[in-house]
């Protein structure tokens, strides 16, 4: 797996098929690899960059002096030069797709297509902001994710009525469980005060194409309703698809849909 060096930090991702450029941005607490079957099936026709957050996988701590969601925006338009990637697409979900939006801002060339999922670049409502940073609290004091928390933090990215005991709930649960100390404290946790505190962009989402922008959402999303989705989406005046029996990590509930609906935009 190759790693590109930026702002001093060890940046991992993967590189994976042939063809025009598709970059997945993920989720908040997941790696590259929550974009498994996506990552099948695209890179028959497409070559896919998948990096990983700083302190998730097997990238670096969050670099110092980082701040800001454009820092990430930028950093991700960084790992591209390194790549010599003129021109690509781009599908993120959750911060995959806060910091999508805002790199497709500030390079509308170099941005041929985006897709925003389960994701909302409003800010944060202040009674969520409010109760995420708590959780921050508690799990930086802790220097872990105790067992109460697990409870009420795994459950917030599937759609309610999921199969606890599934092995796809399972795995996240474990991998959250297992977050080392020095990870959570130096990147996740002020990783998370960056993405929960962020400002808003809402305003300038009109400047986007609406004809090589799609905004997808799982029916089911909590932490991002569907509601905030359809404000995007009328903003930029593009299409809204609704994924059907999906929470927030939409394309691992339902990846079929989610993979049908990319290679059919990716693909025009």
């Amino acid at each position: 797996m190759p790693f590109a060096n930026i702002d001093g930090q060890p940046l991992h991702y993967l590189d994976q098929g042939r063809g025009p450029v598709v970059v997945l941005g993920g989720s908040y607490l997941w790696d590259h690899a929550m974009w498994a079957p996506q990552i099948e099936a695209l890179s028959r026709h497409f070559r896919i960059i998948a990096p990983d957050l700083w302190g998730h996988g097997q990238s670096g701590r969050l670099p110092e002096g980082m701040s800001s969601l454009d820092d990430l925006a930028r950093q991700m338009t960084e790992l591209m030069d390194y790549l010599s990637i003129d021109c690509f697409s781009l599908v993120g979900l959750s911060v995959g797709g806060m910091w999508g939006a805002r790199l497709a801002l500030a390079a509308p060339k170099r941005v041929q297509a985006l897709v925003l999922m389960d994701t909302y670049v409003g800010v944060e409502p202040e009674p969520t902001r409010q109760y995420y940073f708590s959780l921050f609290d508690k799990i930086e004091a802790n220097g872990s994710i105790p067992e109460p928390l697990l409870d009420i933090i795994v459950p917030i990215f599937f759609r309610p009525g999921i199969d606890p005991q599934s092995p796809l709930y399972q795995q996240f649960r474990a991998t959250l469980a297992a977050l080392p100390t020095d990870r959570l404290r130096d990147s996740i946790v002020p990783l998370g005060r960056i993405i929960f505190g962020r400002d808003d962009i809402l305003p300038r989402l009109r400047e986007l194409d609406p004809r090589r922008t799609r905004v997808m959402c799982g029916d089911q999303d909590k932490p991002r309703p569907p509601s905030e989705s359809q404000e995007m989406a009328e903003l930029i005046r593009c299409p809204h698809i609704l994924i059907p029996d999906a929470g927030h990590i939409s394309n691992l509930e339902n990846p079929a849909a989610v993979t049908t609906a990319l290679l059919e935009f990716l693909g025009n």
